[in-house]
């Protein structure tokens, strides 16, 4: 490896990433994307599709790239999991929103390639999870780790617990070398499962069963994508296996043995946000708009709204066999929006299959309650 990219590595790595790994723009990211965009897996994700040109090649991005830098931030925290009862939320989501405390230190990062290489403002682009950068495709390429089983990056340090950020830069810095077995690898396409072995812990642990491949991730079963990115109607017949999950799901990276390797990382680029894993299902099913905005601000939460917090915190309710929360449920029953009305008849109707009428019987709009928005429900 030369001069220039481990001098490189080492003033990335202070700047608190955790993992810096660089790729050849020339090869391309690892990817099955085509495929899976044309199987509709996507689900209600028409920025995937929209954007799919330029995932797969950097230079519709930054015309002239050369190299792609890849970093990684550990945010493991060592945590066990969460009592039962308790609502369940994505690891990443006990942080004030990574994509606000990562971009300061890509800014840095930017400086200090002009520094090192010599180039200009105009000759990176840096992206944390929002651009059209197929981040695990060129991680993977760059051996910060392999595709898993589950679709995820998984480190043979960090397990699946790394945040990722891209900087795309007309410079050419040496590539790292991606991860390979001694023996001939029995993986599926793109490199999935390079190192997974016979182990399918992954998919045979997901509750909604979203995984119809080795490395094929459906997202319209995925509970991270039913409870973030649909913005409308939870299906009827995935609520059950959703259980007490309230944002995103862990399961799929919980379960994978090479995270017996992971170790709480620096999080320096991580604010930690203790008072969302403190809330009560029954706090969350009583949160005004006041008391949201002063709860979630400045986290990944907020781009889920209110109205779909409200609507998740429904189906956790149906789910948690809690009959002490009927009477939360039953005034979401009169909520001005439909979609919270809808999840919280069915979650009513969970809790209380004998009577669930009366009870909604004196729910504003009970009416329409009843007889329009079940149906909304269906």
């Amino acid at each position: 490896m030369n001069g220039p990219a481990e001098s490189l590595r080492v003033r990335l790595h202070g700047l608190g990433f955790d993992e810096v790994r660089f790729a050849s723009a020339m090869l391309g990211p690892s990817s099955g994307l085509s495929e899976w965009l044309a199987a509709g897996m996507h689900g209600e994700m028409d920025w995937m599709e929209r954007s799919a040109g330029k995932r797969l090649d950097a230079a519709a991005v930054l015309p002239g790239v050369k190299s792609v830098i890849l970093l990684g931030v550990n945010y493991w925290d060592g945590r066990p999991p969460v009592a039962a009862g308790r609502p369940v939320w994505a690891r990443y989501a006990g942080h004030a929103d990574y994509h606000d405390t990562i971009k300061p230190a890509l800014a840095a990062a930017g400086k200090v390639l002009e520094a090192e290489l010599g180039i200009g403002a105009e000759d990176y682009r840096y992206y944390v999870d929002t651009g059209p950068v197929l981040e695990r495709g060129w991680a993977a390429r760059s051996g910060l780790g392999f595709i898993g089983k589950n679709t995820m990056l998984i480190s043979r340090t960090h397990g699946n617990w790394l945040l990722l950020a891209a900087i795309l830069v007309r410079a050419e810095i040496a590539p790292d070398d991606p991860i390979r077995r001694a023996e001939p690898a029995r993986a599926a396409p793109h490199g999935v499962g390079l190192l997974c072995g016979s182990c399918t812990r992954c998919l045979d642990a997901c509750p909604t069963q979203a995984f119809p491949a080795p490395g094929v991730l459906d997202a319209r079963r995925c509970i991270s994508y039913q409870t973030i990115e649909n913005k409308g109607v939870i299906p009827r017949e995935l609520r059950a296996a959703i259980g007490s999950r309230i944002y995103g799901c862990d399961v799929c990276l919980e379960v994978c043995p090479w995270n017996r390797f992971a170790q709480a990382g620096r999080r320096t680029l991580l604010e930690v946000r203790d008072e969302i894993a403190g809330l009560s299902l029954r706090e969350i099913l009583t949160l005004t708009p006041a008391r949201y905005a002063e709860v979630f601000r400045g986290t990944g939460v907020k781009r889920l709204k209110l109205t779909g917090l409200l609507r998740n915190a429904c189906v956790a309710a149906g789910n948690s066999g809690d009959r002490g929360l009927l009477d939360e449920l039953v005034v979401l029953a009169g909520h001005p929006a439909a979609l919270v009305r809808a999840h919280a008849v069915w979650a009513v109707r969970q809790l209380a299959p004998d009577d669930w009428n009366l009870r909604l019987a004196t729910a504003r709009q009970a009416e329409a309650a009843v007889e329009v928005l079940d149906e909304y429900a269906a």
